[in-house]
């Protein structure tokens, strides 16, 4: 397949409109938590539910914009996400309760689902013959935006204060957001592009067909299993440190050591996907992470529990990159958008209660037992493993 001039600045315009959904998301509840709990006389249990309505919004989307991208095309759905992103920064400036930065949190999750999945529709059509590597960059500039944005949100917020932090930001993304929708397009939409030039795709199935395979369910499965093993180390990581006698910036390199490979080794593990298969990919960081929550709390030493942490942190964002490009050789890139969301709804409505929510109930009812909660996520990821490797490739795309 010859090299169609500009795609790169398409997957570069994909990668640039994902970035501040993703900084602000898994970047401004941890910033801001201190803000918020002394301006509106709140707990840290009630700034820690900003990320259900975060992902409540992105969940109630997922499978909508999945289908509203082939019917009003994934540039105007990005540009939708950027507006709706943008603003509602802006507004979150002037909140003046809890419920206000609900209400931001749940519209900065659904902007993210109006630009995640047509942009990540839009780079795999682009290179169908390097989708992992692709979906692997994409969720890159996700997963990263916040250990990038991070020490920059908490330098303006001391210098320039919260609404002015929220205005200057607010509009950036919204300038940066709508800039890059302009280059989000699929390929068939693409003047230079002639018929011949155009992949063959497999004969991709429909919701209805895909809904009746085993590939579907257990990819369902594993999102909702290795979902919330993963997500569970989100909020477990600094206090699995201090109950083992760690200082809180010591236990803090735990979950820096999780948020690193959970950002950068989504790259990694797509551009493996490519080579070793999607499923042997997947199965094998799941199984990892497994190993990595079952000694855990048997073994002793920040630098050994930080390197286990990381293991769990790639096989998190391995599920995120490879979970896309394995759809696609399952069910065809037709109607991609509106299964991928479908798929999705297994993280948002059911990995937090199993994962993150179960995990602190437990640990609660046990004084702390991270043997017993760590365990439990092992054999979540265990089970994972053994469900994607069930998921076999309908047809593989013909080039």
């Amino acid at each position: 397949m010859p090299v169609k001039p500009g795609r790169i600045f398409i997957l570069i315009s994909c990668a640039c409109a994902i970035f501040w959904p993703g900084a602000f998301i898994f970047g401004f509840p941890g910033v801001m938590r201190q803000h918020w709990q002394q301006a509106f006389k709140v707990s840290g249990s009630a700034v820690g539910q900003t990320i259900f309505f975060v992902l409540i919004g992105a969940t109630c989307f997922m499978y909508l914009c999945g289908r509203w991208q082939e019917k009003y095309g994934p540039g105007k759905l990005a540009a939708l996400g950027a507006v709706l992103c943008g603003s509602s920064v802006i507004w979150l400036g002037r909140a003046e309760n809890m419920a206000a930065v609900y209400i931001w949190a749940f519209s900065v999750g659904a902007s993210s689902a109006f630009i995640y999945v047509p942009a990540l529709t839009v780079v795999q059509r682009w290179y169908p013959e390097r989708r992992g590597l692709v979906s692997g960059f994409f969720n890159m500039a996700f997963g990263l935006a916040a250990a990038v944005m991070s020490p920059v949100f908490t330098a303006f917020l001391s210098n320039w204060g919260y609404e002015t932090i929220n205005m200057v930001l607010g509009c950036v993304a919204l300038i940066v957001g709508l800039t890059a929708s302009t280059l989000i397009r699929f390929p068939e939409a693409h003047r230079s592009v002639s018929a011949a030039e155009m992949p063959l795709e497999p004969t991709s199935r429909s919701v209805g067909e895909a809904l009746k395979t085993r590939e579907f369910w257990c990819l369902w499965l594993t999102w909702v299993l290795a979902g919330a093993a993963g997500a569970s180390m989100l909020v477990l990581a600094t206090g699995f440190g201090l109950t083992r006698g760690l200082s809180l910036a010591q236990a803090v390199v735990l979950l820096t050591a999780f948020n690193l490979t959970n950002g950068s080794g989504r790259l990694v593990s797509g551009f493996f996907s490519d080579r070793l298969g999607r499923s042997r990919t997947m199965a094998v960081s799941f199984a990892g992470a497994a190993v990595a929550y079952l000694a855990m709390p048997h073994l002793e030493g920040i630098w050994l529990w930080a390197a286990l942490a990381a293991v769990i942190g790639f096989a998190f964002g391995t599920l995120f990159a490879v979970t896309a490009p394995l759809a696609g050789d399952c069910f065809g890139m037709t109607h991609f958008g509106a299964i991928f969301g479908l798929i999705f709804t297994a993280y948002g409505f059911l990995s937090g209660p199993l994962g993150p929510w179960l995990s602190g109930y437990i640990l609660d009812l046990t004084q702390d037992n991270y043997t017993l909660v760590f365990s439990y996520l092992g054999l979540m990821y265990l089970a994972s493993a053994g469900l994607i490797s069930l998921v076999r490739p309908w047809r593989e795309c013909r080039l």
